[in-house]
């Protein structure tokens, strides 16, 4: 699938340069109740497909579209989680550690691509009002939030667009928590 949609993508740039990739997929699967799925109860195929749409996807993405990055001396952003440096209430193991290891692989790439002059960051989003929100954040997490309520996805949206702007032309390797202050 994805090197479908790697020329497509290319087809509609038409050669033109691509100033901007934000790798913002993530899958957290539940158990059947509901609950996070723990490292003991993750079947294998599970671990498989997280990691494969929240770590190798950004990679094989930043990869394929490398020379139209080149071409704009654009900016990866990825979209870690305040999951992947704690263990999180409701986010799963397979979907924490796949997302400290895209902060990880954050790291090596905007020290890879940067001789290329394309910027690699991370946002670290905690919880923002989404459809992977899970139903009782409200009442358990905020609470413990310093601002008392979760984020927008205009909020996270702000701060990609600042860290693909000229105004973070000399930002590389950042993860931006977007928390609230819940990592506090």
């Amino acid at each position: 699938m994805l090197p479908r949609v790697i020329a497509e993508i290319k087809e509609r740039l038409a050669g033109a340069p691509l100033h901007g990739l934000v790798n913002n997929a993530g899958n957290s699967p539940k158990a059947a109740n509901g609950t996070r799925l723990t490292s003991l109860a993750t079947s294998v195929d599970t671990w498989m497909s997280v990691f494969h749409l929240n770590l190798v996807a950004p990679i094989l993405l930043a990869q394929g579209l490398f020379d139209e990055l080149k071409r704009a001396s654009g900016s990866i952003v990825n979209v870690t989680s305040i999951a992947g440096s704690r263990v999180h209430p409701f986010a799963g193991s397979a979907y924490a550690t796949s997302k400290a290891a895209l902060a990880c692989l954050t790291r090596e790439m905007a020290h890879d691509y940067a001789a290329h002059g394309i910027r690699v960051n991370a946002i670290a989003p905690g919880e923002i009002k989404t459809d992977i929100l899970s139903p009782d954040t409200e009442a358990h997490l905020v609470p413990k939030i310093p601002l008392r309520r979760v984020g927008t996805p205009e909020e996270v949206a702000k701060v990609i667009f600042f860290l693909c702007s000229d105004a973070a032309s000399y930002v590389t390797g950042a993860e931006v928590p977007i928390n609230g202050g819940q990592h506090l």
